[in-house]
């Protein structure tokens, strides 16, 4: 019996049909050598790809990087600029003095000259600048190229208090200003119970700066036992202030100089303008 039909991979399946040739055989097999230039010229088309499409990224990381450069080198530049002579001080510029002598203290601070502005040591000037009394605070600030700017606010003196060492000129923080033998004109003489140290004392000094100059020139005396009863004497008349507390001392100081104003001191021996709103003139 014949059979119909053969299954694949049978040896029936491999065999010719009746009548049909056998294929030809290859006249040009396949070299060893073609296979490795394909493979190479594959590997050099995929290197070729892949450079395409990470160029970009290649081109942004160089951006990136001379970017970082750059900064670098403008900011090492800057310090090494600053912190040469190119931005030593040369000038130091006093601002804010009134009653201090601006060349003493340049003078006492001519030791940062030819320092760079970056490196003046603070604690140096603040050395320097306490022998000066009367400055109450500072600041610096430094101006490139050449000039170091000192920004002072002074004191304000209220008073003079007598002490063993003669008249001090103090502020209303109680400290002393200078020290002579004879009273400072036009500062008032001041007699607080407890000293520069007690509550009396602080009560006195807010009064004092609260009174307007035209009033304040006009004060040759100021006594005080508490907090809450400063008496002020002006001078040229027999009449004085009964101030009270230093509560309000803006309001009474306006209520004051409304009163001298229609009633001079020549004519009245007493302004109590303890309380504001009901003020006695006697």
């Amino acid at each position: 019996m014949i059979p119909l039909s053969a299954t694949p991979g049978s040896d029936a399946s491999n065999r010719p049909i009746a009548g049909e040739p056998f294929p030809p055989a290859d006249d040009n097999p396949v070299r060893l050598r073609e296979v490795w230039s394909a493979a190479r010229a594959r590997r050099k088309a995929l290197r070729a790809e892949m450079r395409r499409f990470t160029g970009r990224q290649r081109r942004r990381r160089a951006l990136w990087l001379g970017a970082v450069t750059a900064v670098v080198l403008l900011v090492l530049g800057t310090l090494g600029a600053a912190y040469s002579p190119l931005f030593a001080v040369e000038d130091v510029r006093i601002i804010g003095a009134q009653q201090l002598d601006t060349g003493a203290v340049q003078e006492a601070l001519a030791g940062q000259v030819g320092t760079p502005l970056p490196l003046v040591d603070e604690s140096e000037v603040k050395a320097a600048l306490v022998a000066f009394p009367l400055i109450e605070s500072y600041s610096l600030e430094a101006r490139p190229p050449h000039e170091l700017i000192v920004r002072i606010v002074e004191r304000t003196p209220v008073g003079v208090i007598q002490t063993a060492a003669g008249f001090s000129l103090v502020d209303a923080a109680g400290v002393v200003l200078s020290t002579t033998q004879t009273p400072a004109a036009g500062r008032p003489l001041l007699s607080v119970e407890g000293g520069t140290g007690s509550r009396a004392f602080e009560s006195v000094g807010r009064v004092i700066r609260s009174l307007p100059e035209s009033i304040l020139t006009q004060v040759t005396a100021v006594t005080a036992t508490t907090p809450d009863d400063v008496t002020l004497s002006l001078g040229g008349s027999n009449a004085s202030i009964v101030w009270g507390s230093a509560e309000d001392s803006a309001y009474k100081a306006v209520v004051l100089a409304t009163a001298m104003a229609a009633r001079p001191p020549a004519s009245v021996s007493v302004y109590d303008v303890s309380s504001p709103n009901a003020i006695v003139v006697r």
